[in-house]
């Protein structure tokens, strides 16, 4: 109980930044995409191999709201890692599991179906596994990272 009163607490903190985000940058915050419109790329370096991403809007690397949507492929999964900002995560088709600790351990997450939110304060170590192709959507202020537990679970490091 007391994890999700934190989060219910970081997410209305990143809602109220974000709009004050917004305002500032007026111009891109009018953007619309549909479905079709969406432009599925590589997904950002610093997660694993098999993601696919598309920025719906702002930049995850530079300071302000960006939107990042994250498509991943059945057993994909994120080693134990923490951000330097809120995130704030909806699923939006497949299952999103959820596990809270510096040890990955799939019989210890919580599986989040399409329609589910949840937002995490900075610093809150966490993993995740996919049990099925995935879609899910974060909205944050920027930039964005992940600071894995493990360095060498980190894809930028080179063997």
């Amino acid at each position: 109980m007391k994890l999700m009163s934190s989060l219910l607490v970081a997410g209305g903190i990143v809602i109220a930044g974000a709009t004050s985000t917004v305002t500032a940058q007026s111009s891109e915050a009018q953007k619309i995409v549909s479905p079709q419109e969406v432009k599925w790329g590589p997904a950002p370096d610093v997660l694993p191999a098999g993601a696919q991403a598309a920025v719906l809007l702002g930049d995850p690397s530079k300071d302000g709201l960006f939107v990042l949507r994250v498509k991943v492929p059945k057993g994909y999964r994120v080693p134990p890692h923490s951000h330097s900002v809120v995130e704030v995560v909806t699923v939006l088709s497949g299952t999103f599991r959820l596990g809270m600790g510096e040890t990955a351990d799939q019989s210890k997450t919580q599986p989040l179906p399409a329609g589910s939110f949840f937002a995490l304060i900075p610093g809150m170590t966490h993993y995740v596994f996919f049990d099925e192709d995935t879609v899910f959507q974060i909205s944050t202020n920027g930039p964005w990272d992940l600071n894995y537990v493990n360095p060498k679970d980190d894809p930028r490091v080179k063997t």
